[in-house]
């Protein structure tokens, strides 16, 4: 009971959050809401049991990408201005993604637990899956385990061919960056901090009136 109660605070507070992201005019506020609805998201996670994908959203969401928005906004300094916005094709275009969106949950709300039916999953027999009891599943491997256990035996070359691909994708961010062109001047930190101050200082006598 006190889980189901947990899920329900949990989503409303995420759908609240939501609605205060899209509807505020305040980037930094925009951000600030969209931290609590990937916290409120996590806590969903982790009550239904997948605590990988819980920990993934308050690792890569809110420690990096969340952050990283808020660092941007607060560098830039948006400011509101005199723009006049057409509210009529805003609605239309976020009914349009809405229907997209509902499409997609009900379909997913349609589908078949029968595949999985050699897992060891008990399932409730309204069809949908019930808040995890983490007490009863103590002694049972979790869900990091078994995505860690498939990732490093059955997709491992797969896993190494992605590694090789981000060393790569960072290598060539870097050689970018340090592209030097001809025709640029740069310091020469050596000749400064070697150069002669009788050479450098000069003293002017200033006529008096």
């Amino acid at each position: 009971m006190a889980s189901t109660t947990l899920f329900w605070i949990f989503s409303i507070i995420s759908l609240l959050s939501a609605c205060m992201v899209v509807s505020l005019s305040n980037a930094v506020y925009s951000v600030l809401f969209l931290i609590i609805v990937f916290c409120n998201t996590a806590s969903i996670l982790l009550l239904l049991g997948a605590e990988f994908l819980s920990f993934l959203f308050l690792i890569v969401y809110v420690g990096a990408i969340a952050v990283l928005f808020l660092f941007v906004v607060m560098m830039l300094n948006v400011k509101i201005d005199g723009v006049k916005i057409n509210y009529s094709t805003i609605f239309l275009i976020g009914v349009f993604i809405s229907i997209i969106l509902f499409i997609q949950v009900w379909a997913a709300l349609q589908l078949s637990f029968e595949t999985y039916a050699n897992i060891n999953v008990s399932l409730p027999s309204s069809g949908f899956l019930a808040v995890t009891s983490w007490i009863l599943e103590k002694n049972i491997p979790s869900n990091t385990e078994s995505i860690g256990l498939i990732l490093y035996t059955s997709y491992s070359l797969i896993f190494i061919m992605c590694a090789f691909i981000l060393l790569l994708a960072m290598i060539g961010s870097i050689v970018l960056t340090m592209n030097q062109r001809a025709g640029i001047k740069q310091q020469q930190i050596s000749l400064q901090l070697y150069r002669n101050q009788n050479k450098i200082i000069r003293f002017l006598d200033f006529r008096k009136i």
